[in-house]
């Protein structure tokens, strides 16, 4: 590998790669929802908008475009986790050469379907990107192809900064030179060492920011520590930046002309995809929104107001079962949400009186956005709340407040075993649920309607079960289980005939019976 290029080396390659042959110059978008959120102008580099909805496309490309038409016919190999295999397999049908892609078996369906759609012969071998690489090695060997590095070569890299050099064009067809920062997230460092040496060849004052999430920072803790890092396990959530060790060249790259580091977690990802659609009605990946999340941390961090970033959206290769996950998590990554484990007295009407005391708290209106609860004690409940907040720190005091109005409260916004699993599993067979009868009702998403529900209850009626979780329509599905002695049945038919919302009783529904009754 060609060694110690300097910036001026590496901005001689860029202006001379090819990658317009098959890559487009994607937009540079004022992303103005988020831009007034944050008082600084943020920009969007929609790399998403490429043919294979990466950047990939175009330092793959541009390597191949340099091979020798011995080496083109002999074919190519590469380990990607989706979209470097995508750009290979489409430089490949683009120039008639044979691809081979050995991929991590947790690259997304949607991947693996894409590459095999440009005629790319997909191996799937370990489960990251490292471990793909290293039987690619092996089967470069044995079968004599030429290996298409994602991050750490040359022309890779060049190819890469041919996105910062249409940035800097598209700053002054915006009619601005101001760009303070351009956030880029960090996978092998192709990306940002492509990035940072033409920014620091032609516009020195513009920062470099690099992006990891905190379970695949291997760029990040080599820079701190002087040396390449392998880890021992990456997060696989941004499956496209899951790598161990980042490069060399990249390294050396990063090392010498990266400004700075932010480190982001999973629910800030999941909030930046919802604010990327916002603005833009499109959907990025994980590692295609690592570059938003960022900025919004930098700035809470920074304090900052009246600069101009730029965020390189740099993929959109998104699984669609995914977006259940990131939906449920952007809340508590935006901070909007917060989530609380609250103990009741075990009698009745003190689940109305806990509504009331969730009206009164302070800091204005609050939305319920899940309530999970299963009759478990004789003396004491718990239950599994979500509020909504308005600003982000709120959890802290809305739990004092809980205990300041009797009822013992801890704060799980923050608690990743309860946002993962156990707001799933509240619930289970109660010996104490007698007499219980189950419905499903279907609630207007409107404050009051639960509170409206409970005033129409008779005292004698106890509630057993409770499931609610907000999933963003106007109605709400809620699953209650009630204590209703028999000798109130037609006065419990008649609560309901007048309850307004429409229900099913489930009381002899078959799960029910196996798993909650």
């Amino acid at each position: 590998m060609t060694k110690h290029l300097t910036p001026a080396d590496y901005l001689t390659r860029i202006l001379t790669a090819r990658v317009y042959d098959v890559a487009v110059e994607s937009e540079l978008q004022p992303a103005r929802n988020l831009s007034r959120r944050l008082h600084n102008k943020v920009l969007f580099k929609r790399e998403d908008q490429q043919p294979v909805f990466s950047f990939k496309l175009r330092g793959a490309y541009n390597k191949m475009a340099h091979l020798s038409q011995e080496q083109l016919q002999r074919g190519v190999i590469c380990a990607s986790a989706g979209n470097h295999a995508q750009g290979v397999a489409m430089s490949a049908r683009k120039l008639g050469c044979r691809a081979v892609i050995v991929m991590p078996t947790t690259t997304p369906q949607v991947k693996i379907d894409a590459v095999q759609a440009l005629g790319g012969e997909v191996v799937l071998a370990g489960e990251s990107y490292s471990d793909a690489y290293k039987h690619s090695l092996q089967l470069q060997q044995e079968q004599g192809l030429t290996f298409v590095h994602p991050f750490d070569d040359p022309d890779v890299i060049a190819g890469q900064g041919t996105i910062a050099m249409e940035m800097l064009s598209q700053l002054q067809k915006l009619g601005s030179q101001r760009l303070d920062a351009v956030f880029v997230a960090i996978g092998g460092g192709g990306l940002i060492s492509g990035v940072a040496n033409y920014l620091k060849a032609v516009r020195p004052d513009i920062k470099v920011i690099g992006v990891q999430t905190r379970d695949s920072d291997a760029m990040a803790q080599s820079v701190q520590t002087g040396e390449r890092v392998e880890l021992s396990d990456v997060g696989l959530f941004s499956d496209g930046t899951a790598v161990k060790l980042v490069g060399e060249e990249t390294f050396r790259i990063a090392r010498d002309l990266v400004d700075e580091y932010v480190v982001v977690d999973t629910d800030a990802v999941c909030a930046a995809i919802k604010d990327v659609f916002v603005d833009t009605r499109a959907i990025v990946e994980p590692s295609g929104a690592l570059a938003v999340a960022a900025i919004k941390q930098y700035v809470a961090t920074h304090k900052t107001k009246g600069e101009t970033y730029a965020a390189i959206l740099c993929g959109a290769n998104m699984n669609f079962d995914r977006l259940r996950f990131v939906a449920e998590r952007a809340e508590v990554g935006e901070e909007r949400e917060a989530l609380f484990a609250v103990t009741i007295p075990e009698e009745r009407g003190s689940f109305k009186r806990f509504c009331e005391v969730v009206g009164r708290l302070p800091g204005g209106q609050r939305n319920v956005t899940e309530f999970n609860y299963r009759i478990s004690h004789q003396q004491r409940a718990h239950v599994f709340v979500g509020l909504t907040t308005a600003a982000k720190g709120e959890s802290e005091k809305i739990a004092k407040n809980f205990q300041k109005n009797g009822f013992d409260a801890l704060d799980l916004t923050f608690d990743e075993m309860a946002k993962e699993h156990l707001r799933h599993m509240v619930g289970g067979h109660s010996p104490l649920a007698q007499d219980e009868r189950l419905l499903r009702f279907v609630f207007p998403e409107r404050p009051g309607a639960l509170f409206k529900f409970l005033s129409m209850m008779a005292p004698t009626w106890n509630i057993s079960l409770f499931h609610y979780r907000n999933q963003g329509a106007d109605y709400g599905r809620i699953l209650v289980g009630m204590q209703v002695p028999a000798e109130d049945a037609q006065a419990f038919d008649a609560f309901l005939a007048s309850v307004g919302y429409p229900w099913v009783e489930e009381t002899h529904n078959p799960a029910y019976r196996l798993f909650l009754q």
